[in-house]
């Protein structure tokens, strides 16, 4: 039986906790032999969703083959993904949210971090989510090791703990045992990894399917796709474009029917187009071709079968836009 930990702290993430939850959960009702234990330095804590989480204050006896695993965390009292309002009225700093600003360090004790480096030197494995990354940090265990977080906290977890070696935009890094992801969904990425590493592929994929997660993510693949890095504009034509391309991608999708389809001509619809993303209709419909190619590769397809799955008649054009790209 292997012993999944959660080690909580205030402000936690209620996605950081349950995504991975959910996969180890789930596996256990597969039959796999995994016990979850929630564990905290007081016997409620508060969610920066609103919702109270009751935690156990006493670590259980641990064994090499258990994992401990650091949920991020918000402070504040505010719900959602903005900056939550602490009760003096000034802004708190998060990890998850648009700001860019910090993740606040909440108070974590002397006596869980030791836990932390007790277990790993024992040969035991310990994880994070998000902005759990600063706890192992502060516990000693990502100096000289590669690590990641939430996108908006990677500058900060680099100015914190000047040792790690931050691993930007992936979804999650594995270490000597030292396992870090990005924000909130990743965590089920990476348990979804530790899954398929402890017993195979085929479960990993039977866990994903109960899950109905559309996809197993790779560790290295990054951490916002195509389909949302281009989408921070406010051109409801362009976003409409978009919709039809992100829905059928690998599909011949000339200008004239793009154009017809949201009502513009084609040479406005180019202009408005690359004011908005940067690209044009037929380079972002290439990036999103290339991304989905890229991870078929990632999962052992070959060059041809994957250029074949996204709309491309053989592998050429697919390894020059690798080349473009690399």
């Amino acid at each position: 039986m292997s012993r999944i930990v959660f080690f909580l702290v205030p402000g936690i993430h209620l996605l950081d906790l349950a995504g991975p939850a959910q996969v180890f959960s789930t596996a256990a009702g597969l039959g796999y032999p995994y016990a979850l234990s929630h564990i905290s330095e007081q016997p409620q804590v508060p969610s920066a969703q609103g919702l109270p989480l009751v935690a156990g204050v006493d670590w259980p006896a641990l064994t090499a083959e258990d994992l401990i695993l650091v949920p991020g965390w918000r402070t504040g009292t505010g719900t959602g993904t903005g900056t939550g309002t602490p009760a003096d009225g000034s802004t708190s700093a998060h990890a998850d949210g648009n700001t860019g600003a910090p993740a606040a360090q909440p108070p974590i004790g002397a006596a869980a971090l030791q836990v932390l480096r007790d277990h790993h030197a024992a040969g035991g494995t310990v994880a994070s989510v998000c902005a759990g990354a600063d706890a192992l940090g502060r516990a000693g265990l990502l100096d000289g090791r590669r690590c990641t977080t939430h996108h908006d906290f990677q500058d900060e977890l680099a100015r914190r703990h000047p040792g790690a070696v931050v691993v930007r935009d992936v979804l999650f890094t594995v270490d000597d045992r030292v396992i870090t992801s990005a924000g909130i969904a990743s965590g089920i990425d990476l348990a979804l990894h530790l899954v398929a590493v402890r017993h195979g592929p085929a479960v990993a994929a039977r866990v994903a399917r109960d899950m109905v997660v559309h996809t197993r993510r790779n560790g290295h693949e990054p951490q916002s796709s195509a389909m949302l890095r281009h989408r921070s504009h406010l051109d409801d034509t362009v976003h409409r474009t978009q919709n039809l391309i992100d829905a059928r991608f690998a599909e011949p999708l000339p200008l004239t029917a793009l154009a017809a389809a949201v009502g513009v001509s084609e040479r406005t619809l180019t202009r408005l187009f690359t004011r908005a993303t940067g690209l044009t209709p037929l380079r972002y419909q290439q990036t999103l071709r290339l991304e989905r190619a890229q991870h078929l590769v990632g999962n052992g397809a070959t060059l041809d079968a994957a250029a074949r799955s996204v709309g491309f008649e053989d592998a050429r054009m697919l390894r020059r836009l690798r080349a473009r790209t690399g």
